[in-house]
Parts: structure tokens; C-alpha cells; sequence
């Protein structure tokens, strides 16, 4: 390939211009350009006269007569006489058709014409309009070029052949020429000598470096050369004298690039025979074969045909090339014309046969190039209409079916056979293509008419019209198949002999997908449904019908047709409809619930009753569901809402499950107790230089998403609140559906026992969780949260310097938050709990307290009165706890505080008793050490003993001493 180098001003339009001004309607549309865009900026306009200008070149020189120049000044005195000094031309030799001047007004039958199967304009036309006097002026006229440019051109080929005598015009370089010969002083106007001097600059980047008919090597000097010329050139005009430096260099560059060739031929100059750049030029050309009116074809065709072939040295054209070029001129002038040119159609149909001979003989790689593209183009133009072709075609154009058709087909087998290597050993790989490609329309179309008859049957109901749509639907559908049998299929036929059964069993695919989807996403069963599927049963038969007469001739009877046309089964659908219904909205459920909780903050804020708002719309869909599920008009509510109520069941366990699973439970938050040792009776405690031991604490639960500050408490609350707000609305729904079912006509008894028990289990549920979140919400704020005040600090260096009271203040500052937050119904639970904890801390204290804390016999007044305040403190003088619920979880503690008022010796043989009991009597050994209870008692032996560890008494730590060898430090 050769390098594109692009230069120059931006021109304004394109070289893909097609050039055609034939007038047609809005819906005509013209064919893709089958050929490459230059990639340098010559405009239509640009193309249109270098196309002229090769063409008076190469009639020059090919010419009988030799080539005059009339000054622009006398044309209008001659312009009287040029019909009679035509028609003596004619009459003087028959061999002058290949001369400029030839007479046109001889309106004789073309020969071209009537090949093609086209008629005569003059015989068609009551008042032809006035014509050109010579087939040159015909073909100047169709390029738009004016008579003053055409005196420049000829003037300038003048000059050209006067320095150039005995040179034929494929051996000349025709923008270079022109630039030697043609000075300012030849136009009217600067501007426009400029922009001339542009195009020819352009022609010669665009043939000589972009598109050059021998590719460039990156090497090339004389290409550099060139685009340096033309570069500066762009910047300022160039100077065109003979004795002009740039000229010069012009030239030499442009010679040494134009004289390359692949034959190694020296005598032609190659400028303007690259591809795509000829095939521009040369379609210009072929425009000219058609009227500028209507776009037919002009009856003067065969000398306009016989000037065009004088260029085709010079454009590098051949008869196979202008074939292909002539056939897609013709069908994108009757796409232009909006289809309604028969003889153009036909006309291009037959040029097609020439090209497909064309196709079989040769297997050059540069035609079959330029031969896909043109098929491509004309294949892309007739398969947009053929697979619409319900759309494309009406009974009054359905005329041009079979020759749009016949086209693409042929299209098709050219492009199959160059893109297939084995294509010649494949003998029924033309009927194929031509098979499959209509079978493709066939099915694409029908496609596209189903969904239009799907959107005019939703329109056509109403409140006047209640007919379903699926009903209207289906007899629309048997209105088609009617109509595709007999218009359609008898043309389509002649390519594919089952063209009605393709058709129908296409319909039958595509109202089964809409039947399957109204069957799969009814929510209503009304009667309705039951007109629906009578139609849809009614439109089956008649498709079944169809296929099988069309196919009857098969190999098969039509069997392979009627596999493709599985049975719709509806009424197998009205079964598993509410089934089908109850899963769906289970699983939007679930869906919702999941993302909700993802998104979910836990915020006090969101609502005025401090629970979260993807509870109250999770049960507000529930809800919804419920309603919609009673309102079915079906017989067998009793039977399906069991399914029903499981899945709303596990969403809201589910729902449960995530609102406490990342909050922790309440055995990560109590700490590991310390090992026991024996009181330093005598000594301090603790010492400000010695760091106190305290209790060791648990890790959090590994994915937690809550800490250990009082921060977490408003979110904790939020969770609790929620369990305890869905609790109380399932006993709702529970009442809502039983009172349902009972109303339902089908209802049975003891259908409510399945739905009690589904419900239950989300009820237990919540009250479980409940009860977890309380306790590990309680327990994280006495062991984590007051762990400063609680188990760093109470007793510690003895009972009379760290007291309650620090404890009392930070509960009563959580207590104040729980009642701002947590719903009165589970208030009571949650403070409970909080009060649990805190006893189970301040046993905590007094039993593994560790060897910073030491109790006297005096000590326990003190400690019974710190009880007493805590225990005041849930009271609340009559406004908190209950007194009954206050003393049944004081009583573990109550039961350990005598212990602390007993003597010392009176304990260490109450140690003795209780550990001979527990374990076997031991004779002179050890006591073993007593395992740590599940409740601290004063009837067991661990607990006893560590009431002695905590003994501020010299016996006891003598004891402790002989019997444990236990440390006074850890």
C-alpha cells in the first residue's frame, strides 16, 4: 500500500460526492459509496472537470479531426449554425462518433438501449427538451462544466499539444501539463486561479504519493521530494514560468514518480490510473449516461459510452472494470428514483449478468478487490430492504421485488464464491447461498412485521375495544401468514422452494415467545386469559396448515418444518401460573432485602421511632404481596400459600439473621479471669510505680463491625428496636392471613395450622435475637465501655478509695441514652440485661478482682452498701426496674456476700466440706484445685476458695500457702 500523505487546505465536500442530481423523494436513498475515501480534499466539483479534462484529452488524441479552439467571443455568433454544421457532420462520415463534434440530433434506437431492455426517451416523451448539439457538449453539460472553463481546458490542451507534438495523452501528465501551459492571466478571477492550481496539486498528491498505481517505498526521494514541492506550494502559489526553479523541481519529481509501472514499461505516465482514485474520476464519467431530470438513462448512451472508453488508458479502466462501475451507476439510480424505475432495475440486473461472467474468467486480486466493494455496497443496499421486505414492498411496488431481490442474490453468490476457496468443488454452493440468504430475509422481515403487528394491536385497545392484546394479536398474525402466502412466497419461491413454510414457522416462534412471556408474567387470571389461549390454539392450526401444504412436496412432508414449530401447551401454563407468581415475588423480595441491608446505617435519626426504615418497607412489600396474593381469581389460595408464607418466612429470618450477626456475642465480651493468688498480708496493694493488674479481655468477634466504645450504643438500640418493631407486625400479618383464608371459599379447616407454624418460627426468631442483642449489647458496655471505672478501677488499693460511684454515673449516663432510643416494649429487656451484666461485674470484682484488690471482714459493709446503691440505681425509686425482677437477678450476688462477712476459719472448713463432696476425700495430699463454676455459689468449693484468696487475713494466706503453693503475685 502507499503511504498516505495528506496535504493541502481542507477542501469543502467530498470526493465521495456521488454527483447525481436526479430529483427524488425524501425516502429514496442512494447506494454506500462502494469505493474508498481519498484522503486528500478534492470535492465532486474537483473530480466532475479532471474527469472532463481527461476526456477532451483523450478524445484529442484519439480523435479524427484535429482539436480547435473557438474564443468564448464568438460561441454566441456560432451557436445558431452548431445544429446544422452537426448534422452535416454526421452525414459525412458514420465513423465520427468517435470524434468531440459528433451530431446528436439522430434519435435512433440505441443499440446499448435495447441490450439493456431500456427504451427511448424521444418515443416517451410528447416535448423532449432541447439537447446538446454534440455527445462532448452532452457529457460537459452532465459534469457541470461551463463553456468558459471548457475554452480554458481546450485552450490549455492547445498549448499542451503544441509542445508536445506526436504525444499521446496516456503518456502526458495532465496537472502537471496544465500547470506548465495555464497562467493567472486565463481566469477572471485570482481566487479562482488559485483554487485551480490547488486541485491540480492535489490530483497529483492524490495520484502520484496516496494512491499511486505502483506502491511507494518509505525511501523514495523523489516522493519526499514532491511533498516537500507541493507543501510549500500549498503555503504560497507556484510559480509556473518555464524558467521557474520550483517548476522545475516540480516536474522532475513528478515525471520520475509517474513513469514507474509494474511492467517496467516506460512510455505511459501512471497519475491517474490508482486505485481508488480512477474509479472517483471514472464514475463522474458514467454519470453522464444518465439524465439529469429523472436519472434514465440518455438515448445518446452509445456515443456517450463510446467517449468514456477513450479514458480508459489513461484512468487504467478496462470492460470488466466498467461493468461493475456501469452496474452500480444503474441500480443506484433507480434506488435514487425510489424504486420505481422498472426498466432501470432490469436494466441493472441484466449489466449484473456481465458481471458475473466477468467474475468466473479472471482471479486478479486488485479486481476482486474492487469487486467486493461494489457488490457490498449493492448486497448492503438490497438487503436492508429485503429484510423488511413487508415494509419495502406493497402491491404497488411489488413489481421490483423480484428484481431487488434477484440482485442481491446474485450479489451474494459472487461474494460467496470470492470468499470461498473450495467454492468450485462445492456444486450446490450457489443454490445454497442463494437459500440461506432468503431464508434470511424471510425471517428477518417477519420479525420485523410481527413486532409492528404487536405495536398496532396495543393501540388498537381500549376501553371501547377490551379484547386482549395477545387476542387482536393472533389475528393479525393469521391476516400476515394469509398475505405472505400469496404475494410474497410466490416470488421467494423461485430461490427457495419452502418460502411459506419458513415464513410460518417464523410466526409461530415468534407469537410463542410473546405467549410464553403474557403466560410467565400474568399476575390476573381472568377470562381474558382464557380468550388469549383459545386464539393463540386457533392461530397454531392455521400455521400448522400452511407449513404442511407448502412442504408437502419435501422429502420429508414437512416434517423437519413441523419439528420447528413446538407446541405452545398454554393450558400447562395455567397450572404453575401461581406458583410461578409466588416465586417471583419471593425473590424480588429477597433481592430488595439484600441490597437494603447492605445500605442499611443502623441511624436513631431515620424515623421517630428509632428503628431502621428498611424494616418498615420490607414488611410494607410483605404486606403488598399478601393483598395481591388474595386478590388471584384463583381456586387454590389455601393450597399455594404455604409456599407462600415459607419464603416470607426465611426472608424475614434471613432479614434477622444480618440485623445481629456482626454485633458479637455476649461470651466475647466477658474477659478471662486472672490466675489466683494470696493476699501480701502487711504490705500496700498497690504502688504508684507498679502497674495494676487487671482482668484480661477477650478479642472482639472477628468480623465485628461494632467496637468497644459507648458510640455504638444508639446503633445497638436501632437493632433491638427493629427485631422487636417486625416481631410485633408478624403478629399482624399473621391475623391479616388467617382472616383471609377464611374468607376464601376454598378455604379448609386447619389450613391456618401450616401458616401459624411458618410464621412462628420468624416470631421465635426475633425474640431469640432479641435476647441475644440485649445481652451482648449489655455486656459489651459493663466489660468494654465501663471497663475504666468497673474493672480497672472498683476496690482497686482497697474498698474506701475507689467506690461505686464513678460506676453509678457512667450507668445512669447509658441508661439515659437506652431511654431516649429503645421502644417501651423492649426497654425493660435491654435494662435488665445491662443490670445482669453490671451484677456479674461487680461479682467479677470481688471473686477475680486479681492481687491488686484485698477485702477485710470490715470491708463488707462497705461493699454490701455499694450493692445496695447499684441496685437502687435500677429501681429508680419505683420509676425503673420492678422489685421483683431487681431481686431475682440480685440473688447470685446476695448469696456470695455473707461470704465475705464469714471468719476466716469458719470458711477454710467450709472449703474443706465442700470440696470433699465434690471430689473424692483426700488423705494427706492436696486439695485439687476446684474447676470455675458456670454460677459463682457459696456452696462451691472455687468459689469459697476465691473469697479466701481475696482475704486481707494472715491465716488465710498461710492456708492458701500450704494447700495451692498459690503466689502473692502474678
Amino acid at each position: 500500500m502507499a503511504p498516505r500523505l495528506l496535504l493541502g487546505p481542507r477542501a469543502t465536500g467530498t470526493a465521495a460526492a456521488d454527483g447525481v442530481t436526479a430529483t427524488s423523494t425524501a425516502a429514496a436513498m442512494p447506494l454506500a459509496a462502494p469505493f474508498p475515501d481519498l484522503g486528500v480534499p478534492l470535492s465532486a466539483d474537483d473530480l466532475r472537470t479532471t474527469a472532463y479534462e481527461v476526456l477532451v484529452a483523450a478524445s484529442r488524441a484519439t480523435g479524427a479531426k484535429p482539436l480547435t479552439y473557438i474564443p468564448q467571443s464568438t460561441s454566441a455568433s456560432t451557436a445558431s449554425t452548431s445544429s446544422a454544421t452537426s448534422s452535416a457532420a454526421t452525414s459525412t462520415s458514420t465513423t465520427s462518433s468517435s470524434s468531440l463534434q459528433r451530431s446528436l440530433t439522430s434519435t435512433a434506437a440505441s443499440k446499448a438501449k435495447k441490450a439493456l431492455g431500456l427504451r427511448s426517451l424521444a418515443s416517451s416523451r410528447a416535448a423532449p427538451p432541447r439537447r446538446p448539439a454534440s455527445a462532448a457538449d452532452l457529457v460537459r453539460v452532465k459534469l457541470r462544466v461551463t463553456e468558459q472553463a471548457d475554452a480554458r481546458i481546450r485552450r490549455g490542451l492547445l498549448r499542451i499539444a503544441a509542445s508536445q507534438l506526436g504525444r499521446r495523452a496516456e503518456s502526458m501528465i495532465l496537472p502537471l501539463e496544465f500547470l506548465r501551459q495555464c497562467k493567472a492571466s486565463d481566469f477572471p478571477d485570482p481566487q479562482e486561479y488559485v483554487a485551480w492550481q490547488f486541485r491540480n496539486l492535489k490530483l497529483l498528491e492524490t495520484g502520484l504519493l496516496v494512491h499511486p498505481l505502483v506502491p511507494l517505498s518509505k525511501s523514495d526521494i523523489s516522493a519526499h521530494r514532491l511533498l516537500q514541492i507541493i507543501h510549500i506550494a500549498y503555503e504560497r502559489p507556484l510559480e509556473t514560468g518555464k524558467d521557474s526553479e520550483s517548476m522545475q523541481e516540480l516536474s522532475s519529481a513528478v515525471k520520475s514518480l509517474a513513469s514507474r509501472s509494474l511492467d517496467g514499461r516506460s512510455d505511459e505516465c501512471h497519475w491517474a490510473d490508482g486505485f481508488p482514485l480512477n474509479f472517483h474520476i471514472y464514475r463522474m464519467l458514467v454519470e453522464a449516461c444518465f439524465e439529469s431530470e429523472d436519472g434514465a438513462v440518455v438515448d445518446e448512451i452509445d456515443e456517450v459510452m463510446g467517449l468514456l472508453k477513450k479514458t480508459w488508458v489513461i484512468l487504467g479502466i478496462n470492460q470488466m472494470l466498467h461493468n461493475l462501475c456501469f452496474t452500480w451507476a444503474l441500480f443506484n439510480h433507480f434506488a435514487m428514483l425510489d424504486q420505481v424505475d422498472i426498466e432501470l432495475l432490469s436494466a441493472a440486473e441484466k449489466q449484473l449478468t456481465e458481471v458475473v461472467n466477468d467474475a468466473k474468467t479472471t482471479e486478479d486480486p486488485d479486481y476482486c478487490d474492487i469487486l467486493s466493494s461494489t457488490l457490498s455496497s449493492i448486497m448492503g443496499w438490497t438487503e436492508q430492504r429485503l429484510l423488511a421486505y413487508h415494509e419495502t414492498f406493497s402491491t404497488s411496488n411489488i413489481d421490483s421485488m423480484h428484481g431487488i431481490a434477484s440482485i442481491g442474490v446474485s450479489a451474494a453468490k459472487i461474494l460467496a464464491k470470492d470468499t470461498s476457496k473450495e467454492y468450485r468443488r462445492r456444486r450446490k454452493g450457489e443454490t445454497d447461498v442463494a437459500r440461506g440468504r432468503i431464508e434470511a430475509y424471510i425471517r428477518s422481515s417477519i420479525r420485523t412485521a410481527f413486532a409492528q403487528r404487536m405495536e398496532e394491536a396495543d393501540s388498537k385497545r381500549s376501553s371501547r375495544n377490551p379484547v386482549p392484546v395477545l387476542s387482536i394479536l393472533a389475528k393479525d398474525i393469521g391476516d400476515l401468514a394469509t398475505k405472505e402466502k400469496n404475494m410474497y412466497s410466490p416470488i421467494l419461491k423461485k430461490w427457495h422452494p419452502f418460502a411459506s413454510g419458513v415464513a410460518v414457522t417464523t410466526l409461530h416462534s415468534c407469537f410463542g415467545n410473546e405467549l410464553k412471556q403474557f403466560m410467565d408474567g400474568l399476575t390476573k387470571l381472568t377470562p381474558d386469559t382464557a380468550q388469549v389461549l383459545n386464539a393463540a390454539d386457533k392461530l397454531e392450526k392455521y400455521l400448522v396448515k400452511i407449513a404442511v401444504e407448502d412442504s408437502v412436496d419435501s422429502d420429508d412432508g414437512g416434517k423437519s418444518l413441523i419439528r420447528q414449530m413446538p407446541p405452545y401447551e398454554a393450558e400447562n401454563a395455567i397450572t404453575n401460573l401461581v406458583k410461578a407468581w409466588v416465586k417471583d415475588r419471593v425473590d424480588r423480595l429477597k433481592g430488595w432485602v439484600h441490597r437494603s441491608l447492605q445500605q442499611e446505617t443502623w441511624n436513631p435519626k431515620a424515623n421517630r421511632q428509632s428503628f431502621a426504615p428498611s424494616s418498615v418497607e420490607m414488611l410494607r412489600i410483605i404486606d403488598e404481596i399478601l393483598d395481591a396474593f388474595f386478590q388471584l381469581p384463583i381456586p387454590m389460595h389455601s393450597t399455594t400459600f404455604p409456599d407462600l408464607a415459607a419464603g416470607i418466612g426465611r426472608i424475614i429470618q434471613y432479614y434477622v439473621s444480618k440485623a445481629k450477626s456482626c454485633c458479637g456475642t455476649r461470651s466475647t465480651t466477658i474477659p478471662q479471669l486472672p490466675h489466683l493468688t494470696r493476699c501480701d498480708v502487711g504490705s500496700k496493694l498497690f504502688k504508684k510505680k507498679e502497674k495494676p493488674h487487671v482482668l484480661m479481655k477477650r478479642g472482639s468477634q472477628v468480623g465485628s463491625s461494632t467496637g468497644n466504645s459507648a458510640s455504638d450504643l444508639p446503633e445497638l438500640c436501632v437493632r433491638i428496636n427493629t427485631l422487636h418493631y417486625i416481631q410485633t407486625e408478624l403478629e399482624n400479618l399473621k391475623k391479616k392471613a388467617k382472616t383471609c383464608l377464611r374468607n376464601c371459599e376454598s378455604a379448609q379447616d386447619g389450613i391456618t395450622d401450616g401458616l401459624s407454624i411458618n410464621f412462628e418460627l420468624s416470631q421465635a426468631s426475633c425474640q431469640d435475637s432479641i435476647r441475644q442483642l440485649c445481652d451482648t449489647t449489655a455486656y459489651k458496655l459493663v466489660f468494654n465501655c465501663l471497663s475504666h471505672v468497673l474493672l480497672d478501677t472498683l476496690y482497686v488499693g482497697g474498698t474506701s478509695s475507689n467506690r461505686v460511684e464513678p460506676l453509678l454515673r457512667e450507668l445512669d449516663s447509658i441508661l439515659r441514652v437506652i431511654s431516649g432510643i429503645v421502644h417501651n416494649g423492649v426497654r425493660s429487656r435491654l435494662i435488665t440485661s445491662l443490670m445482669k451484666g453490671s451484677f456479674d461485674g461487680f461479682l467479677l470484682v470481688l471473686l477475680a478482682g486479681g492481687p491488686t484488690r484485698a477485702f477485710t471482714l470490715q470491708d463488707s459493709q462497705i461493699i454490701e452498701n455499694d450493692f445496695r446503691d447499684l441496685r437502687g440505681l435500677y429501681f429508680a425509686n419505683g420509676d425503673g426496674l420492678p422489685e421483683e425482677v431487681i431481686d431475682k437477678a440480685s440473688l447470685e450476688v446476695k448469696s456470695i456476700l455473707p461470704l465475705l462477712q464469714t471468719d476466716t476459719g469458719i470458711l477454710i472448713q467450709r472449703f474443706k466440706q465442700t470440696i470433699s463432696r465434690c471430689y473424692e476425700s483426700p488423705a494427706k495430699s492436696r486439695f485439687p484445685m476446684p474447676a470455675v463454676p458456670a454460677q459463682w455459689s457459696p456452696d462451691d468449693p472455687n468459689t469459697i476458695l476465691r473469697v479466701l484468696c481475696y482475704r486481707n487475713d494472715e491465716v488465710a494466706s498461710k492456708f492458701l500457702k500450704k494447700t495451692y503453693d498459690l503466689p502473692k503475685k502474678l
